[in-house]
C-alpha cells in the first residue's frame, strides 16, 4: 500500500525540513511505502531546496492553498492520500489514525480539534467563534455532525479524491471538501487531532478576509 502525503508550501524553509523528516520517520517505522509531495507556490527562500534534500517530490502551483491541494492530490499515486500543513502544527504520529480510518473503509478521514483527545494551541477566540459558526452552518444545511471544519489534516481514499472535484483555489478548500464529501455520500470519519502552534514564520491565513472566502464557499454550495 502506497501512502501519498501532500503538503502545500510557501516560504517555509524553517519548518519544512522538520515536517518532511518527521513524516518520513513515522511512515518508515510503520513500514508503509510512501511519497511526500510538496506543492510549492514558488517560494523565495530555500523551501524547495530543503524539501528535495529530505527526499520530497516537488511540483508547483501559485494560485492558492486550494489549488495546490487539488493539484497535489491529483498528482498522488497512493491508495491513501494525506494532506497536512507545512508549519509543524500537525504531528506526524497522528497519521496512524488517518491511515487506519481509510483502511477501515472510510473515504474521508478528517482531523478534528474539537473531539475528545484533540485540541489547539493556535486558535484565538475570534477564529474559534468563526469556526464554530461555519460548523453549525454546514451541519444545518447538510444534516452532518461535524465538530470541526477549517482544518487541513485529513486523509482520503482514491475514490474520495476522484469524487470530490473541488473548485476552491484558496482557504475555502477545507469547507468545500467537507461539504462535497457529504453531498457525494462518501463515508466520513472524524478523528481527534491536536494542532500545535506554528513553529516559525507568519501564517498565511488572514482571519476576516479568508473567513469571508469560507462563507462564500458555503453559500455557493447551498445554491449549487
Amino acid at each position: 500500500m502506497l501512502v501519498s502525503v501532500v503538503i502545500p508550501t510557501l516560504n517555509e524553509e524553517k519548518n519544512i525540513g522538520t515536517v518532511v523528516r518527521d513524516t518520513a520517520d513515522f511512515l518508515n517505522k510503520r513500514r508503509y511505502d510512501y511519497e511526500i509531495i510538496i506543492v510549492d507556490g514558488y517560494s523565495a527562500d530555500k523551501t524547495v531546496e530543503i524539501a528535495k534534500k529530505h527526499g520530497a517530490k516537488i511540483i508547483f502551483d501559485d494560485k492558492g492553498k486550494g489549488s495546490a491541494l487539488k493539484k497535489g492530490m491529483n498528482h498522488a499515486k497512493g491508495s491513501i492520500v494525506i494532506t497536512m500543513d507545512a508549519d509543524c502544527s500537525h504531528t506526524a504520529k497522528e497519521m496512524g489514525l488517518l491511515i487506519e480510518g481509510i483502511e477501515a473503509g472510510f473515504d474521508v478521514c478528517m482531523g478534528s480539534r474539537f473531539l475528545q483527545g484533540g485540541g489547539t494551541a493556535d486558535m484565538p477566540f475570534y477564529r474559534r467563534l468563526g469556526n464554530k459558526f461555519f460548523v453549525r452552518l454546514v451541519n444545518l444545511f447538510w444534516k452532518t455532525k461535524y465538530s470541526d471544519l477549517c482544518y487541513g489534516y485529513r486523509s482520503f481514499s482514491k475514490k474520495g479524491v476522484k469524487l470530490l472535484e473541488t473548485e476552491s483555489e484558496g482557504f475555502g478548500i477545507e469547507a468545500e471538501i467537507a461539504i462535497k464529501a457529504a453531498k457525494s455520500k462518501l463515508r466520513i470519519l472524524e478523528v481527534p487531532s491536536f494542532e500545535k502552534a506554528r513553529n516559525s514564520g507568519a501564517g498565511k491565513l488572514r482571519t476576516f478576509r479568508d473567513g469571508w472566502v469560507i462563507l462564500k464557499t458555503i453559500l455557493k454550495e447551498v445554491g449549487g
